[in-house]
């Protein structure tokens, strides 16, 4: 595979802050107490950082961040493929470029039956691109392999889950690669209705069961945009030898804005 493809930044300016300077210090004042373990992987929103910043910020600086992180994230537009993975090449942030592990790449798409390489759903989509900065402020040299999901067909995303830890276990990279799943909570519902739904799936998530944490999202109408992403997560996580989540730290929209009748709620949990 060629590696020149030029991801560049979309939300720069608009989620976060473009001005590297700036952007650093808007992450520190986040608070985040560096304190990172070895973890198998983690959850972590994708909002406006005004937002959903500090929850993400104080979960990631409780992660080692490792050579490799596959990380996968809703697509929001639509485009490309079910499972759209990155063409190899370079993401660009403000805090820098991050290359695409093309070798992991490869292995995922020999073992793969459902991942392609399609740029399409990369290009404007912000899910991904928002954890790259967070991350880059704790560890500036790792590489990343970006999966756009589409689909919330749960036989599908157990059987990626399964193939992702296939591929990690067989090529002994347990110690060199994280997962991360990006996905904001309930939207735009009560503070009230956001925290109780919200519980029932930080529930289901906290104990790896990616069966139960679908059964609710339909069952209660649960608003998770990136809910495939983090069923994914799960099946890796649990094959890989994971026993339980926490959570770091949960927040709506609401904390920030003051507007507690439409928010949207943030999860910030490590799975290990």
């Amino acid at each position: 595979m060629k590696n020149n493809f030029l991801r560049k930044p979309c939300v720069a300016g608009k989620f976060y802050l473009a001005a590297p300077r700036d952007l650093r210090r808007m992450i520190a004042e986040f608070g985040a107490k560096l304190s990172p373990q070895n973890v198998i992987g983690c959850i972590l929103p994708h909002a406006g950082y005004i937002y959903s910043g500090q929850v993400a910020a104080q979960t990631l600086a409780k992660v080692k961040i490792k050579t490799t992180v596959v990380l996968l994230g809703p697509n929001h537009s639509g485009l490309g493929a079910d499972f759209s993975l990155s063409p190899p090449g370079t993401w660009r942030t403000p805090l820098g470029d991050l290359e695409v592990d093309a070798k992991f790449s490869e292995l995922l798409l020999e073992k793969s039956l459902y991942l392609k390489i399609d740029a399409a759903a990369h290009i404007d989509e912000h899910s991904l691109e928002v954890e790259l900065p967070l991350m880059q402020y704790f560890k500036s040299n790792f590489k990343i392999v970006p999966l756009a999901v589409k689909t919330n067909n749960l036989a599908s995303l157990k059987a990626v889950g399964k193939e992702l830890a296939g591929v990690i276990n067989n090529n002994q990279l347990n110690d060199s690669v994280l997962l991360v799943a990006s996905s904001d909570m309930t939207h735009y519902e009560t503070q009230e209705s956001a925290e109780k739904k919200d519980a029932l799936a930080i529930q289901a998530i906290l104990k790896l069961d990616a069966q139960e944490l679908s059964r609710l999202v339909q069952e209660f109408n649960i608003s998770i945009c990136g809910v495939s992403a983090v069923v994914i997560l799960l099946e890796a996580a649990r094959l890989l030898g994971a026993k339980k989540g926490e959570l770091i730290k949960y927040q709506t929209s609401g904390d920030a804005s003051g507007d507690r009748n439409s928010v949207v709620g943030y999860a910030g949990i490590t799975i290990y």
